[in-house]
């Protein structure tokens, strides 16, 4: 546990599952029920939201350093695969696609991403897919934005333009079939 004590340092980003991209702003003590503590004060700007992390659940809550560039090159992989749609009710997918994308895991949350992407010239998609494409794409690019030390519509492009150039191989093979 001492290990990760001191894992993230003011100015740095981390991710945090539920939340994304934050930026720790400031290292704390403070007494809270007769206990000291030493928290993580994090600032997610989009949200504008600021979040205290105890230091010692930095591993529990599964907050993180942004990805490794394999991973990062893993994923951005993974949005050039063949979208894989479930047959199974909307519900329990929306529910597998939520979990995915608060798990933090950038693979995966490239995942949700490219299965629910629709090119411009497929039907339209129900408004609680467009929801959850727009939360999985925001994450994604967030992070992306971080490593990449651009902004996050820049990095959205840059998932979208790769999406536009694959999708479109694997909607025109399912029309023929």
């Amino acid at each position: 546990m001492a290990s990760t004590a001191n894992a993230f340092t003011v100015g740095d980003y981390v991710v945090y599952p539920k939340h994304g991209v934050g930026r720790v702003v400031e290292l704390q003590k403070e007494e809270i029920a007769g206990m000291q503590l030493e928290l993580y004060v994090l600032r997610f700007e989009k949200e504008r939201m600021t979040l205290r992390v105890p230091v010692g659940k930095v591993e529990a809550i599964g907050m993180r350093k942004l990805s490794s560039d394999k991973t990062l090159k893993q994923a951005m992989e993974t949005l050039k695969g063949k979208p894989k749609v479930k047959r199974t009710m909307w519900s329990r997918r929306a529910q597998e696609y939520e979990a995915k994308i608060n798990s933090g895991d950038l693979v995966s949350i490239a995942e949700v991403t490219r299965d629910l992407f629709r090119p411009e010239d497929q039907p339209e998609q129900s408004y609680s897919e467009r929801q959850i494409f727009e939360a999985a794409s925001s994450r994604l690019a967030r992070e992306l934005a971080a490593m990449e030390e651009t902004d996050e519509p820049t990095a959205l492009n840059k998932i979208l333009d790769v999406l536009r150039e694959h999708a479109p191989q694997y909607y025109d093979s399912a029309e023929e079939a």
